[in-house]
Order: structure tokens, then sequence, then C-alpha cells
């Protein structure tokens, strides 16, 4: 990554102002100075265990005061390590969001956890447009997970005999791998080559899980077998090869799934996008046109305006794994002005890893948000999905609504300023 030669310079002036150079390298010498203290206890959330930890933070207690309120913290044990609190962040509702989905067929007021102002206010504003309009359609188009581990040969020859192995295994691997998981299933086998090594892509169905943790362990197992079974022994075996896209953006998204792929689309009548965007048809496209041409200049995976957004608020609030954004957030919008003035408009989500089970969905707080939803537990994951794609869709009508009608930078300047 280049750096122009005036910001450089500039940065340089920075770190080295006021002292000599041998000074700036005696700083980036590594330090072999005594360590702190371990964390102690890492899986133990007792009162003795959170104090043992508030210990070494020498001068905090201020900070212990807002984040501990000296009770254990059992109901994390599972989902955290090192336990010395909690954060607060707040929840809100944005809706009512009329869904006519496969799976999600109602309306929902959805529960958004965020710092950022504006963030609520602009996706209810969407949702109450398009619940106005009768609603948004939403269908799951697919669903799977994929875990990806690699295989390491010393030779093509290897990878020949490996591969030609591995092709009469399917049904094996399928036993070894559902083996572990009382809901997971393998769907489907497929691999790649490069050189003397050799990525094998397992697909799974999670269920109403997520399903990170299901499918890794599922394929572990299904590695264990291949290390004393096959015919060739590879030399390196990994579990995950970063093939499978988990938990980034990547250009594999428009051609899998992973996760549940979601798409929701509308048709919103002329009077109804005066009265809520206070913009025609005709500028909503013309700016996603000009918005689509920018992300492409500057090389953005899909075509979208603030997926993340939604996403972020909506996991953080329902337990989801919020890392996850970094791939659920590619996506297509989609904006058509048509003949009579109305607007056609459109998202797909290939990439929407939600879960109504496991994960931090049993957490006290989360588990409430799935319920405001009524889609807690057992059978709602695909719903989830489909309320998801649906709360992007409100999201990206209000955003381009905004910046379309040329009132974007006043509703920040109205909701966000509290200095």
């Amino acid at each position: 990554m280049a750096t122009n030669a005036q910001n450089a310079a500039s940065h340089v002036h920075r770190i080295t102002s006021g002292l000599l150079p041998e000074d700036v390298l005696e700083q980036l010498r590594p330090s072999h100075e005594p360590l702190p203290p371990r964390v102690p206890g890492a899986s133990l959330t007792s009162t003795e265990a959170i104090q043992r930890r508030w210990a070494l933070l020498h001068g905090s207690e201020s900070a212990r005061a807002v984040l501990w309120n000296g009770e254990d913290l059992a109901t994390y044990a599972g989902n955290i390590e090192n336990a010395i609190g909690e954060v607060r962040v707040p929840i809100a509702i944005a809706g009512p969001l009329r869904v006519n989905g496969s799976f999600a067929h109602g309306d929902y007021y959805v529960p958004l956890a965020t710092t950022e102002a504006a963030l609520v206010a602009s996706y209810t504003r969407g949702c109450q447009l398009l619940s106005e309009a009768g609603g948004c359609s939403a269908l799951l188009l697919s669903e799977g997970v994929s875990r990806v581990p690699g295989f390491v040969f010393s030779n093509l020859v290897e990878v020949g005999i490996f591969v030609n192995w591995l092709l009469s295994q399917k049904e094996i691997f399928t036993q070894v791998a559902e083996s572990t998981t009382s809901h997971g299933k393998l769907l489907d086998m497929r691999l790649t080559v490069e050189g003397n090594h050799v990525y094998v892509i397992f697909e799974y169905h999670t269920a109403d899980a997520a399903g990170q943790n299901m499918v890794t362990i599922a394929t572990q197992a299904v590695c264990d077998y291949i290390a004393e079974h096959s015919p060739v022994r590879p030399r390196h075996i990994f579990v995950e090869a970063n093939l499978s896209g988990d938990k980034k953006a990547s250009a594999q998204s428009f051609q899998t799934v992973r996760g549940r792929k979601v798409a929701a689309e509308c048709l919103l009548p002329a009077a109804a996008l005066e009265k809520r965007l206070h913009a025609p048809a005709s500028a909503l496209e013309e700016y996603w046109r000009m918005s689509a041409l920018g992300g492409v200049l500057s090389g953005t995976i899909g075509v979208q305006g603030h997926f993340a957004n939604g996403l972020a608020a909506l996991f953080l609030a329902t337990g989801q794994d919020v890392a996850c954004v970094s791939e659920a957030a590619v996506g297509i919008t989609r904006f058509e002005a048509q003949p009579d003035g109305s607007l056609y408009a459109a998202v797909t989500l290939p990439n929407v890893i939600v879960g109504t089970v496991g994960g931090g969905t049993k957490l006290p707080t989360q588990s409430a948000c799935l319920e405001i939803l009524g889609l807690k537990g057992t059978g709602h994951a695909r719903a989830l999905a489909e309320v998801a794609a649906a709360l992007a869709l409100a999201g990206e009508l209000s955003i381009i609504g905004a910046l379309a009608a040329g009132h974007f930078t006043r509703a920040h300047r109205k909701l966000a300023r509290n200095d």
C-alpha cells in the first residue's frame, strides 16, 4: 500500500519529533522486561475469579463500578473467558415492519442494539414506508454453512492418489461428520486443487443454529478419519484453509451460500415515496445508479448502501456472532423506477449467518430480543433470516431516500449531535 510523500514525511515528523533516530529505533525493539501476571482462571465466572482479574487493573476503580455490579457472571459461562463484567448497549425497536415471507409472515418490531444516533430512526422510516405499502416479499433461497479443510502433499502424484480415494468416501464422511451432531447434516463435498494443496469444501445444513462451531467439530472428525485412512498421508492437515469465506467479504459470495441466502423486494407507489422519502422514484434510481458505479470504482464486493448498520444492530441484539456481519453485509441492492412513478426495490443477501438456538441466543437479554420478534428457539432461524433481509431493504430505502432528497446531513446534524 503506497503512501504519498507529503503524508509520509508528516507522519515521520510526528514520530521523530524531539527524538534522535536511535531513540526511535530503541522504542521499537523487543522488550524483555518481566511480564505482568497472567489473567487468572480463564473460564471461571465466580465473584472470586472476577475480583482477581480486577486486582490486575490498578487504578481502575471507577471503571470497575461501571462494568461490574459485584455479582458472579455464571450466566455467561461458556460464552466468554477472562470475564470482568458487562458492557451495556442501548436497545431500541424499529418498525412496524410487515414481512410477507416464506417463513416470516407478519408485522415485526425489530430490536436493534446500537450507539449510533439516527440509525434506528432511519430504519424505522424505511419500515414504515414498506409496511404502509403492504409490506415487502421475502424469500429464503438457499442455506448451508461450509468448512474447508486443507491438505498438503509432497507432489501432484500424491494429490492424484488422494483425490481419487477422496471421491469414493462421501458416504463415510457423511456418517463420520453427522456422528458429532444431532442436528447438522453434511450436504455436499467439492474440492479445489492448487499445486500440491487440496482444499475440500464440506457444506452442511445446521438446522436452527448459526452452526459455525457445529461444522468445525464435524469437519475435524472427518479430518481425523482422513489422517488415519488416506492411502497417502498428507504432510499437513488444517481444519480450515481460509477458502470458506468465514468472517470476511469474498468474491465467492455470489456463487454459493454461507448461512442463508435471502432476497426481499417491494413495489412502492409514487405517493408513498413522496410522503416518506420526499423524493420521486427517478431521483432514487439516479442516486442508486451513481452509487452502484461508485462501488465498482472503489472495488466494493456487492452493491449496497449500508447493510452492515442494521445487521450489526440486529446481530448484537439477538445474540448472533457479530463478526459475521463482515460477510453477511455482502449483497446487492437494486432500484428501478417504473413508468407509473412507482419504485421497484430489491435486496439479495447470500451470507446471512443467523440462528435462533445455541451460541449467544440463549443469553437472557438476547433471548428476550428474539422473544420480542416471536422467533425464539427451534424452528425460527429461517424466519429470522427473512426478517434480516427485510430490515436491510428498509435501511436501503431510507438512506438512499435521504441522500437523493438531500436530507442525509440534516438528519445526522439533528439526531447525532450530542456535544
